[in-house]
């Protein structure tokens, strides 16, 4: 099913409420404003398989943006609203896009872009516009509000994160379905984490990453109620749960440190009692925080490993995890593999790269050689997103860090996450990042860079901290894995869905020595 048809049997049910304003957008209104969308891109000349690329904030109009593409049958390409311009236009010209549709809120890197994108011949803009750009809502509002005659599924073709490089399209087959048979995460979200038509889920991620875009065109399908947050708070997540009696929410580990660091007086004064499945992905979740969120909560949190790229699917819920602390579960789609450099399997309990077997298709949109380094070096048809992992005697799954991000001191193999998973729980640490920097003996050394609650006032404070926080750190891991130094910030680069931008940071130490390994 689609918002159409809820359109038709409960069109003045809530679809959106937005967070912070309490705007509410019925079934009725966003069925149409689709429809009016999908007539606008049609008559623009996009047909079925097409791409149209958006760039916006957490906006009102933001899901019915992506319902007009999916009516119209096109692929969508939902750009992070932090990209630089040269990063937005290589998108838009890597994924072929004839439309664009942006917000005032980007106005000036729309402008900046303008001349860069010359395939581009349909530009939109929210809430005003400038030269170049016509105004969305007039547009909309002169377009037909007749639905088009045999719609076909759209689908999404979004970039990965660019941590490592310029951001790459994860393509899949376009499914030239029926309309409403192939959109969402479907029976996945009914039957792991009970999603129903009287669902109301709080999104409090940005709606272009991939699962709260999914997640959240999912919940349309069921004719239920989406929260969205413009901006994650944690006292506002709590405040929005009491209020509309949350059952679902999907966050990230730093959501849960993040709430877990309010004080305890504030924490009690609202009421979470009403979530019957609170999902977490895109990072692993330190074992502390996550053992007092289902002390806080309850066990009604659900873990899973998967990528935008679908190739796999694995799963936990908290009585599992709790019997296999730190685990993010057992594959429930595709069959895990955990292989050393050549491609050969390891034993349980090794380390090395989780493949997948019998998982979804994919391929970086005009990229072979990425498409072929995600692939088994031996021919068996396995895929990878790149993690390093291991399996138990039960085969759950511990992811233990991206490859990209290991370290290598004096041929010892260092996986950051280790002490990053200890130092966020400190008291006085409100995030962390843990990376190789470099050592003239030993190729690479550990080093932390630390936000803290307070920033120390000068360097013996800072000496005091850092000293503090290493002694913590060796207290609970091997001294090898732990930071030989730590350096303070008052923010780190961190992505909204809560990628550490962890490449920003290295770049900074590796420049002044010449060298990047």
């Amino acid at each position: 099913m689609f918002p159409h048809d809820f359109a038709l049997t409960t069109p003045d049910k809530p679809a959106i409420i937005m967070g912070s304003t309490g705007e509410v957008i019925t079934y009725r209104q966003l069925d149409e404003a689709a429809i009016r969308l999908s007539n606008v891109l049609r008559d623009a000349g996009l047909n079925p398989g097409d791409h149209v690329a958006l760039c916006l904030e957490n906006h009102p109009r933001y899901l019915e943006i992506l319902w007009g593409c999916h009516y119209a049958g096109l692929i969508y390409t939902a750009c992070s609203s932090r990209l630089t311009s040269a990063e937005l236009t290589y998108i838009l010209n890597d994924c072929a896009a004839k439309a664009f549709i942006t917000s005032h809120y980007k106005a000036d890197q729309a402008l900046d872009i303008i001349d860069t994108i010359p395939d581009v011949h349909l530009r939109l803009m929210l809430d005003g516009t400038i030269d170049g750009y016509d105004s969305f809502e007039q547009t909309i509002a002169a377009a037909s509000v007749t639905p088009l005659t045999d719609m076909v599924d759209g689908t999404d073709m979004l970039y990965s994160s660019g941590t490592t490089g310029m951001p790459k399209g994860i393509a899949k087959p376009l499914p030239m379905s029926p309309i409403g048979t192939s959109v969402g995460l479907g029976m996945l979200t009914v039957m792991l984490f009970g999603f129903s038509e009287d669902t109301m889920y709080l999104s409090p991620a940005p709606l272009y990453h991939a699962a709260p875009l999914r997640f959240n065109m999912t919940v349309h399908t069921l004719g239920a109620t989406t929260i969205v947050m413009e901006n994650f708070d944690a006292e506002e997540f709590l405040q929005l749960t009491q209020k509309y009696k949350v059952t679902q929410t999907q966050v990230v580990p730093t959501m849960f440190i993040r709430m877990l660091k309010l004080e305890a007086d504030v924490r009690s004064q609202y009421d979470c009692s009403t979530i019957t499945h609170a999902v977490h992905a895109a990072a692993p979740c330190p074992i502390e925080t996550k053992r007092k969120m289902i002390g806080w909560w309850g066990p009604v949190i659900h873990e899973y490993y998967a990528g935008t790229e679908g190739n796999g699917f694995v799963y936990c819920n908290s009585d599992q995890w709790l019997a296999h602390p730190g685990t993010v579960g057992t594959a429930i789609q595709g069959i895990v593999h955990i292989c050393d450099d050549e491609g050969k399997e390891v034993a349980n309990g090794e380390s090395g790269t989780i493949f997948f077997e019998n998982g979804g298709i994919f391929e970086y949109h005009n990229d072979k050689e990425k498409t072929k380094a995600s692939r088994d070096p031996l021919g068996r048809g396995w895929s990878t997103l790149g993690d390093i992992g291991y399996q138990d005697a039960d085969n759950f799954l511990y992811l233990t860090d991206r490859k990209a991000f290991m370290i290598i001191s004096g041929g010892v193999n260092i996986y950051p996450q280790e002490s990053e998973n200890i130092l966020i729980n400190h008291p006085k640490v409100i995030d962390v990042a843990v990376f190789g920097v470099p050592n003239a003996d030993f190729g690479e050394e550990v080093k932390g860079v630390v936000q803290p609650v307070t920033m120390p006032a000068n360097e013996e404070e800072a000496r005091l901290l850092s000293q503090e926080l290493i002694v913590f750190c060796r207290s609970q891991l091997a001294d090898i894995k732990c930071p030989r130094s730590i350096d303070f910030r008052t923010d780190l680069p961190r992505h909204p869905t809560g990628k550490l931008y962890k490449r920003l940071l290295k770049d900074e130490y590796w420049k002044a020595a010449g060298r990047s390994i």
